[in-house]
């Protein structure tokens, strides 16, 4: 497995030697940064969208869940950045540890969350979510796994707090609706 994780790695920084391609993976990975782009268009849309407020509100808490979650496994897993021999990182990172990743994670929980509120997050959301999961490879700072399982974090994060997004047993709390959604 490792080995197709650098092999996998090494041919997608190699897409970043385009300087169109490394001007985006930049952009991306900045903007992605403790899940910026994805809080920032959740409260954008509970700021426009006022009949949907809440649902929006909740959107963005459960990308900051899933953000946190991978922060918290990423202090337990401490696996280290991946380290090229021929094509060093397009981007600085915040921290050592690679597994999961956090972009991947918030892009994830932005998919499924945001893309459950509407024709914009539907058709603009998943593919950005996509190329941010994807601008960690180019830029040289993830191993594929750490996309796939920070992807998966975030998608299941938003996935298990679906009803409490749609505003089912909101009065609740989060908590309390995530606890019974994954009880099945």
């Amino acid at each position: 497995m490792r080995e197709v994780d650098h092999r996998l790695l090494s041919a997608m920084r190699d897409c970043g030697t385009d300087p169109r391609v490394a001007a985006a993976t930049r952009a991306l990975s900045f903007s992605g940064e403790h899940g910026a782009l994805w809080l920032a268009a959740g409260l954008a849309g509970a700021a426009v969208d006022h009949d949907r407020r809440g649902a929006w509100l909740r959107g963005t808490a459960l990308i900051g869940a899933a953000q946190a979650a991978s922060m918290g496994i990423k202090r337990v897993v401490r696996r280290p950045r991946p380290q090229l021999p021929v094509r060093q990182p397009l981007v600085k990172t915040l921290g050592r540890h690679s597994f999961p990743s956090s972009h991947a994670a918030s892009a994830a929980a932005a998919a499924v969350a945001l893309g459950a509120l509407g024709t914009f997050g539907r058709q603009v959301v998943p593919p950005l979510a996509a190329a941010m999961c994807v601008s960690r490879l180019v830029a040289g700072v993830h191993y594929p796994s750490d996309v796939a399982a920070g992807a998966l974090l975030g998608g299941l994060t938003a996935g298990l707090g679906a009803k409490w997004l749609n505003g089912r047993d909101a009065s609740r709390g989060g908590a309390q609706c995530l606890r019974e959604v994954s009880r099945g």
